[in-house]
């Protein structure tokens, strides 16, 4: 740590209200350890141990590694690494500032200098998120910087407390499309493209639109339009129109609950719920492909990487058995998801923030247990998560959590694994493998319960996240 520095000078934002972390370097590592859960730095000698555990067999059994080093060397250390704990001699250790650093730089979203709090408070920004204005495209910010007749901006009850759509934009962007790189990008293309047509129409801004406008667009989405190279005319596919449709609705009625407009015009825009009606979960794989994959993972011959392999090995169990959707696995240090739990009887549940940053709870089946446990364990956490457990559930090698990308790449080295092996026998088989994606894993979940185990609808569309029940029940058809 710079030698400028202390602890002190760090402020723990995830506490209410924030909190100075202690001076000392001792005390606040053991203050990080307390408050995330886990091991960050602990000094073992013999007269250590026997002061903490009744017997040797008891200490053997907590910290086995420590114990073994303990018979060559006088110290140990134990230390938190890269989402994981390491234990080694104490001179082959770093220095306990390194690994406060560390932390401290790994958790930099909660823990923050209170210098650099202190500019950000004279600003006006949150310490805790970047700029509201960053999610709306630059070249949509001017024209939505206004607010129309039906804007709430001077009443109590607009609880967005702000004074145009451009910053309404920003807000709706974030609480409903953040969580997934894809959705923020699809948002923003139907934003821009109700935009361009208030535009063309010399309409806007956007809380001034009517009823009778909105459905003028919806008419203008179902007319062929030219396109610029051929001139030829073509007509938006139903899939776009029902998406386009269904962003504007969204919009206007979290503009409409959040009180920043008056009403909602765009209530019943999209009626009959054609795109769910008509969706059809395709792309699963049958059970035999299922078995080959769990076959491939649970073959995997522990070698020189066996938290690697103990990772994949959980990810794939929390993918096929807890029907999450990718990004549902990432972690999130303002939620402080997704994390498992354990209750009396023992049973364990996965806790995650889906769509419209919704948290829920599903049950794990008794499969999946084990593998967690192992995955755990080598990470250096206890076999079962505690109730003040802070560390991310999948650890990146790189420090902190696996992004999206990494995770997908994980489950998608399981399917091209799997295909090889199916190459020779089964052609069809290893040729849909290497199409699949995670995605297909929550369709074979959702199906399995909902046609196999006959779990009713509305338990199933809770279990899934779905908002309509009517995508739940479009499992039934296949």
């Amino acid at each position: 740590m710079s030698a400028t520095l202390n602890p002190a000078d760090w402020i723990d934002g995830g506490v209410t209200p924030p909190r100075r972390m202690p001076a000392e370097v001792d005390a606040a590592l053991a203050y990080l350890a307390d408050a995330l859960g886990h091991i960050v730095y602990t000094r073992w000698t013999l007269v250590a141990i026997k002061r903490r555990y009744p017997s040797l067999t008891d200490a053997r059994t907590a910290h086995p590694a420590v114990m073994r080093l303990l018979l060559d060397y006088p110290a140990v250390v134990e230390y938190w690494d890269r989402g994981r704990v390491r234990t080694v001699a104490v001179d082959d250790a770093p220095t306990p500032e390194t690994i406060l650093q560390r932390v401290l730089h790994t958790h930099r979203r909660r823990f923050r200098l209170a210098t650099v709090l202190g500019v950000l408070a004279a600003i006006g920004e949150s310490e805790r998120e970047p700029p509201a204005l960053a999610a709306v495209p630059q070249p949509l910010v001017a024209w939505l910087a206004r607010a129309g007749r039906f804007a709430n901006v001077a009443s109590a009850t607009n609880t967005l407390g702000v004074g145009d759509d451009a910053q309404a934009v920003a807000l709706f962007l974030r609480d409903r499309a953040s969580r997934s790189p894809h959705t923020l990008r699809a948002y923003r293309a139907e934003l821009r493209r109700l935009v361009a047509w208030c535009e063309t129409h010399q309409l806007g801004p956007l809380s001034d639109l009517t009823r009778h406008d909105l459905l003028a667009y919806r008419q203008a989405l179902r007319q062929p339009v030219r396109d610029a190279a051929d001139d030829a005319p073509h007509k938006v596919s139903e899939a776009l129109q029902s998406r386009a449709l269904a962003v504007v609705a969204s919009l206007f009625r979290y503009w409409a609950e959040t009180g920043y407009l008056t009403a909602n015009p765009a209530a019943g825009l999209v009626r009959g719920n054609r795109s769910r009606a008509s969706f059809a979960p395709q792309r699963m794989l049958p059970p035999a492909l299922l078995a080959a994959c769990d076959a491939w993972v649970s073959e995997t011959v522990t070698g020189d990487d066996a938290l690697g392999i103990a990772r994949r090995r959980a990810i794939w169990t929390l993918y096929r058995y807890a029907g999450v959707r990718l990004v549902e696995l990432v972690w999130s240090n303002e939620a402080q998801l997704p994390k498992l739990e354990v209750d009396d009887r023992g049973s364990w549940t996965l806790h995650v923030i889906g769509k419209g940053r919704k948290a829920r709870a599903i049950p794990l089946p008794a499969v999946c247990v084990p593998v967690l446990q192992a995955y755990r364990q080598l990470r250096g956490l206890p076999p079962q998560p505690g109730l003040d457990e802070h560390a991310a559930l999948i650890h990146g090698l790189k420090g902190g959590s696996l992004q999206g990308s990494g995770l997908y790449d994980e489950v998608k080295a399981i399917f091209i694994a799997a295909a090889e092996r199916l190459a020779k026998t089964d052609h069809a088989g290893a040729a849909r493998l290497r199409q699949a994606s995670p995605h297909w894993l929550r369709h074979a979940y959702a199906r399995q319960m909902i046609v196999d185990h006959q779990v009713p609808l509305p338990a199933a569309q809770a279990l899934l996240g779905h908002a309509s029940v009517q995508t739940t029940a479009a499992y039934y058809r296949q």
